[in-house]
């Protein structure tokens, strides 16, 4: 059996492909893979680490402006796309998938177009509650449209192909109790923990309010707290020196981090997760049950982090705070007031739980193999 995965451009889009693709590879030991990405650094990075092949294409998104510089960029992107045609279609038929999965990203386009077209069963997951242009266009011509949040079937081109599986989360999520998980990365029980990220890039106006918030922190001593910077090292050195404009030299109640390779581990053990409102970063949350505050991205197509973050909100699953609403004592002090009142923390986590899926992986995995089989 052959599994075909395309997933490009964040880790929101790649590691629910992998999830799935793990959970197809515990069923089937002799089945064989294939990643197709878009050469950026982040698929080289997250797939050829979890053991799976990876090709890249050529692909790019389109410019929504008018200017000189947009419209030199979609001649590109419509050239790009000729050529990625003909290498998806040679990647089918070199591979010979018994299925394609797709989970986000532009060079789903090209390649699910190729396999629906020779018949072969496709599948694509969305992740955010409102569909990308990609998925939107591919909706009406795969096999089965996979969907994180119910009632959204209006949003697709083939309402009736589409089921509401919630989106897969890999990784140790589910092997440790919130105790466990403290007591693993050294932390009493008792300890409150704030993990807190923007995604792999980062983001750098949220990272300046971090370094006020952790200065903060540092004064006050009220939690443990882990930072992810995004950026790699660079993105790293750069919170470091902010900290040290603002008289950090040495944190001690704060753990930074470029990047936060123990997901599961670390947000199943935290009481309070700060992040951005990627689709994938939700389904983290919400199999976790952790109480989260959600900056959206305001700088994401049809503005889907808000979206996403916006059905949290109205289930009282986590609060959302727009990114022009924010600033390091804005954020300090939704901290202070959640992490104080046991009963809205408790609350918010509860409701958080209630709406995670955490056999999202396994029922996809069901409804592939029941194509191919």
């Amino acid at each position: 059996m052959r599994f075909l995965f395309v997933s490009a451009g964040t880790a929101g889009h790649i590691n629910p492909a992998l999830a799935i693709a793990g959970e197809l590879r515990r069923i089937m030991p002799d089945a064989e893979f294939l990643f197709v990405g878009a050469g950026r650094e982040m698929e080289k990075r997250l797939i050829p680490r979890e053991g799976f092949e990876l090709k890249n294409l050529r692909v790019t998104g389109l410019a929504r402006g008018f200017s000189g510089k947009d419209i030199r960029h979609n001649v590109e992107t419509l050239n790009n796309l000729v050529n990625a045609n003909r290498e998806a279609a040679n990647v089918i038929s070199s591979f010979k998938p018994d299925c394609v999965i797709g989970t986000g990203g532009y060079v789903c386009y090209p390649v699910i177009r190729a396999a629906a077209k020779r018949g072969i069963p496709t599948v694509l997951h969305e992740s955010n509650a409102e569909p990308g242009m990609a998925n939107k266009l591919l909706s009406g011509i795969v096999t089965k449209m996979l969907v994180a949040y119910p009632n959204v079937e209006k949003r697709y081109r083939r309402p009736d192909r589409v089921i509401f599986t919630g989106t897969p989360v890999k990784g140790d999520f589910g092997d440790f109790t919130p105790a466990k998980a403290k007591a693993h990365l050294g932390l009493d029980a008792d300890t409150p923990l704030v993990v807190s990220f923007w995604g792999s890039l980062g983001a750098d106006l949220m990272n300046a309010h971090m370094a006020r918030f952790i200065a903060q922190n540092e004064k006050e001593k009220a939690f443990y707290h882990i930072h992810a910077t995004g950026g790699g090292e660079a993105g790293l050195e750069k919170m470091r020196a902010r900290l040290r404009e603002l008289g950090v030299t040495d944190p001690q109640t704060t753990d930074l981090r470029p990047y936060i390779n123990d997901m599961g581990l670390v947000m199943t053990a935290a009481d309070l997760i700060i992040s951005r409102a990627g689709g994938s970063t939700l389904a983290e949350i919400t199999n976790t049950g952790t109480a989260s505050i959600l900056v959206p991205s305001p700088n994401v197509t049809a503005n889907q982090q808000e979206k996403n973050a916006a059905e949290l909100q109205k289930n009282g699953a986590a609060i959302m705070l727009k990114e022009s609403e924010c600033s390091g004592a804005a954020l300090y002090r939704e901290t202070r007031q959640l992490l104080t009142d046991e009963t809205r923390l408790s609350g918010v986590a509860k409701r958080a739980k209630e709406l995670g899926r955490p056999k999202a992986r396994e029922k996809i995995a069901e409804i592939v193999l029941g194509l191919v089989k």
